[in-house]
């Protein structure tokens, strides 16, 4: 959760970006994926709603700043190397990074808990024998258990937290 009286840090992920966009919404920031469209739609979205751009592509980075609107410069070819200069794009911007709870890695929806009666034919046997906490998308229905890929976001949460 943020921190109290500070609201959570939202994104807006250029199209290049769709991997790193679904981690941080697991990590609990509010980010959109433009996916589609041009970077004057992305960037008219990123000033309506007060967004923060990541964007990969330094054109773009450079005509949001002339529009003062936020942008940080991703590079780096994987997810790590990205959140590595997230973290460092922040701090040098003077851009908290204020997560909340977790939301759905798909649609960015908020997550409810569920209880192991409510899960049974949603998810592979064997997760539903060796998991005791479970979460569902309130609006896509997505399920999520704490599998192996918890220990790599919390890998990238530990990247965030040393710059």
């Amino acid at each position: 959760m943020p921190p109290s009286g500070t609201e959570r840090t939202t994104f807006v992920a250029d199209a290049m970006l769709g991997s790193l966009a679904r981690k941080l919404r697991a990590l609990g920031f509010d980010t959109t994926y433009y996916k589609s469209g041009d970077d004057s739609g992305l960037m008219d979205l990123a000033g309506r709603e007060n967004r923060v751009i990541l964007t990969s592509d330094r054109s773009l980075a450079s005509r949001a700043l002339g529009r003062h609107l936020r942008a940080i410069l991703l590079t780096g070819k994987d997810d790590r190397a990205r959140v590595r200069r997230l973290a460092k794009g922040a701090q040098l911007s003077g851009i908290p990074l204020a997560r909340g709870e977790p939301l759905c890695s798909v649609c960015g929806s908020g997550l409810t808990r569920l209880e192991k009666k409510d899960i049974a034919g949603r998810v592979p046997p064997a997760v539903e024998r060796s998991h005791r906490l479970f979460y569902r998308c309130s609006t896509c229905g997505q399920t999520y258990w704490r599998g192996s890929h918890w220990k790599k976001l919390r890998s990238l949460a530990r990247l965030l937290k040393e710059n």
